[in-house]
């Protein structure tokens, strides 16, 4: 087993007792960081960055320098997958990513394909063992993907969207060309973070953005079915420790008991729901990661650490909460005020463990 200096993250995961509750941020290395900007300006666009293992790791490791984080999490983008099936991802100035070549008939379906980890997507797994290499046991580094349902919306949407659409209007009339391609998004969201786990993650994060977005039925048969499929195809031991693996689907707080039947070890919680509710639902079955509305590390240093304060003693005594925001760290954030945040979590934690 190689040895972890600080493992509480992946302990809080397995529900094992820590010391004091760990911490991380979504979207932790980025653009509130004045040094984050700067390695971007160097690379020349944010895909040239993703895609230069050197660099990817330098951002990677900036929030580490700054804060006394329990994880660092590889600095990629959810769309790599669908771009390594030759959608033509690009960047727009204003507009976020754009597809080329959106996925719209059910020729452009068949088309897609299961994109090869070591090979269109090589330069993730570049990136995952330099920042291993790097870390060189400080914390568990985090590896993740978009969900299948996420993915699918990028892809037929072409792009961000307000009203989805192109995306309820494919599932709602093909529901069969929605599940083909759901399925083959599955199994290269499988394939791809086993390879992540093999080159040195130590625990893995489904994001499913856009899950909130459907209704329960919806939910269950687009989003969460798929979830689970990835869930029972991840390699679970490397290296002789468990690998947890977390889902976080945004607006999903109602779905938290289907949720933690798919074998997940850990619900990801964005702010709308109460932490301490979605322990009396889950808890015994699942660690539970969140959940605190990142719009709080706009606040005063004292009014972040109340908030710190109400999301621990909501959650209670005992082991089983990874602290973190309820969705990614706004890039308008003082990095002073995460601070706060990070050092407040530890802080304020230790009555919380034996």
């Amino acid at each position: 087993m190689s040895e972890l200096k600080n493992d509480r993250f992946l302990r809080a995961l397995l529900k094992q007792p820590v010391d004091v509750t760990p911490v991380w941020m979504m979207r932790q290395a980025g653009s509130y960081l004045p040094e984050y900007r700067a390695t971007r300006e160097k690379a020349g666009s944010f895909m040239d960055l993703c895609k230069n293992a050197e660099l990817a790791c330098e951002v990677t490791l900036q929030p580490l320098e700054r804060f006394p984080l329990d994880a660092a999490i590889l600095f990629s983008d959810i769309l790599t997958i669908p771009d390594a099936m030759g959608l033509g991802l690009r960047f727009a100035a204003g507009e976020g990513p754009v597809f080329d070549r959106p996925v719209r008939s059910e020729a452009d379906v068949e088309k897609l394909f299961v994109p090869d980890p070591e090979g269109e997507l090589q330069y993730v797994m570049n990136a995952v063992r330099t920042i291993r290499k790097a870390l060189n046991g400080r914390v568990p580094l985090i590896g993740f993907s978009g969900s299948p349902w996420t993915l699918a919306t990028y892809m037929v949407e072409g792009g961000g969207t307000k009203d989805y659409a192109k995306v309820k209007g494919m599932m709602f009339d093909r529901p069969d060309l929605m599940h083909t391609l759901l399925d083959t998004v599955a199994q290269s969201v499988t394939s791809y973070l086993n390879a992540q786990i093999a080159a040195g993650a130590k625990a893995v994060q489904i994001f499913d953005t856009w899950g909130g977005v459907l209704t329960p039925r919806d939910y269950q048969e687009f989003s969460l079915r798929y979830m689970q499929q990835i869930v029972a195809g991840l390699t679970r031991e490397n290296d002789g420790r468990q690998v947890p693996v977390i889902l976080f689907t945004k607006g999903g707080g109602q779905w938290l008991e289907a949720m933690a039947e798919t074998g997940c070890d850990a619900l990801g919680l964005d702010w709308t729901t109460d932490i301490g509710a979605a322990r009396a639902r889950v808890g015994d079955k699942v660690a539970l990661q969140g959940n605190m509305d990142p719009s709080t590390l706009y606040a005063s240093p004292e009014r972040i650490r109340r908030e710190v304060a109400t999301i621990l003693e909501s959650y209670g005594s005992g082991s089983g909460h990874v602290f973190n925001l309820g969705h990614g760290i706004h890039q308008h954030v003082d990095p002073d005020h995460a601070g706060v945040f990070v050092e407040a979590v530890h802080e304020l934690s230790d009555k919380y463990h034996d």
